[in-house]
């Protein structure tokens, strides 16, 4: 992949129509989620991006901290929507979870169901607004399951992203309301395993851990 200027990123299409997602997302807030909030953060990181260009173009640093926390912010916010909106496919047609994204999940936690009851947990007990995030952790070689309250924040170094479920309210309150554990229940039946293990690959580059691929 070839290095984006600063400035240039642009909102990636859904990969379904707007339909796609129902009984469990509907077509309304797909829409308002994609085209609106997905579109905000892109916007304003191109904004913040090309602020900071002219910064260090001038030499002016009194606003480095603001900047810096947008970026953080909106830049966040566009990556974790971008996998999100890939992780997903039509209701029943996700498949299983690839050889390779099962046998970690297995030989970290246990099992698919205790991964699957953790991850559960871990999004519906984040306080407001946040993220479940499966991430590969470069530095440990292994999967790691985190709760990202704000996506600029609680972040694990060098974790890739593999699986993340949203839990912002604006991902499910039209339908859902304030029962976001009938939300994440649902949500499974939409998780595309097939993006799931080619992002774990890419993250790992094919080195993986011969114990954990003995299990």
């Amino acid at each position: 992949m070839k290095p984006i200027p600063a400035g240039t990123h642009t909102l990636p299409p859904l990969p379904y129509p707007y339909d796609a997602l129902e009984p469990v997302i509907d077509a309304k807030t797909l829409e308002i989620h994609h085209d609106k909030h997905h579109k905000k953060y892109v916007e304003d990181l191109n904004q913040t991006e090309l602020a900071l260009v002219k910064a260090g173009e001038q030499t002016d640093w009194h606003m480095i901290p603001f900047l810096e926390e947008q970026l953080a912010f909106n830049g966040s916010g566009h990556i974790l929507h971008s996998v999100y909106w890939t992780n997903m496919t039509r209701p029943g047609t996700g498949g299983e979870p690839g050889k390779h994204t099962l046998s970690y999940l297995d030989w970290y936690f246990g099992s698919r169901a205790t991964f699957m009851a953790q991850f559960a947990a871990t999004a519906g007990k984040v306080q407001g607004s946040g993220w479940a995030i499966l991430g590969y952790n470069t530095a440990f070689c292994r999967l790691e399951l985190l709760q990202c309250e704000k996506h600029q924040n609680c972040i694990l170094q060098g974790t890739v992203p593999i699986l993340v479920c949203d839990v912002w309210e604006h991902a499910y309150y039209l339908k859902y309301q304030n029962d976001r554990a009938g939300y994440i229940s649902r949500w499974w039946d939409l998780v595309n395993w097939a993006d799931v293990e080619a992002r774990f690959l890419h993250a790992t580059r094919g080195k993986l851990p011969l114990e954990a691929l003995a299990v």
